[in-house]
């Protein structure tokens, strides 16, 4: 059963699927994380239900944005949150698969200004893989790894141009060796902790095609204080 519910900026909303395709907090720190220029393209890689173009939009960080997802399913949904918030002119969705798409098939003229995704976490035969076929898409590197995720972003954006990550902290060598090995040098990182002094659960990752060396590790980002409540900085990061 559909759900509908309110992104909280500019009045957008969003379709999901409980159960089946639903965001979660990662795209939104992703989408907060990224540094963009109001007149930038976006392709956001793995769209699922369109919320990383949504949000990007919505606060004005970019003017047009291409989702890709390889699953007709979730591609018509994202599509429907385009046409529902009636920002189709500026968010295309396109069925197609990461690994083998070009700017051109996206309907661009040359490479994007900036390329995110919030990829699978966990490798094959790693953790358990959920029995729905979109949930287990989505958490394990079924449909694409994270060295194909690091190629189209190689594909897509421009010299110069940024490419956002979020993934496990756990993972992070991982990160940074897929994305260097494909010429995009980490130049912002910044770790997830769901609380005060707890273990790193996420990182975020910034990434310029073609830039030179030197990583900024930004302060940690703390989710919820030691009450449980959401810190300042999230309840920014919400209302942003």
């Amino acid at each position: 059963m559909e759900r509908l519910d309110d992104l909280g900026r500019a009045g957008f909303k969003i379709i999901q699927l409980p159960g089946e395709a639903t965001f979660s907090l990662d795209a939104v720190l992703l989408a907060h994380f990224v540094r963009t220029g109001a007149g930038d393209a976006l392709c956001d890689l793995g769209t699922g239900v369109g919320v990383i173009p949504l949000l990007m939009v919505a606060r004005g960080k970019v003017s047009t944005a291409a989702g890709v997802e390889i699953r007709a399913d979730l591609a018509e949904l994202a599509d429907r949150n385009a046409r529902l918030n009636k920002v189709e002119g500026a968010i295309r969705v396109f069925r197609a698969d990461l690994r083998t798409v070009t700017w051109s098939d996206l309907g661009r003229r040359g490479p994007f200004d900036v390329v995110t995704a919030n990829p699978p976490f966990r490798q094959p035969g790693t953790g358990r893989v959920s029995p729905v076929e979109s949930r287990a898409a989505a958490r394990h590197e079924l449909d694409c790894t994270l060295e194909d995720v690091a190629q189209a972003a190689h594909r897509l954006v421009r010299s110069g141009g940024r490419v956002g990550l979020v993934h496990l902290a756990e993972r992070l060598v991982d990160v940074l060796s897929a994305l260097r090995g494909e010429g995009l040098e980490p130049k912002r990182m910044r770790v997830v902790r769901a609380r005060p002094g707890g273990r790193a659960k996420l990182v975020l990752v910034e990434a310029r095609a073609g830039g030179h060396g030197g990583l900024t590790v930004e302060p940690d980002l703390v989710v919820r204080d030691k009450d449980g409540d959401y810190t300042a900085e999230m309840k920014a990061i919400y209302d942003h």
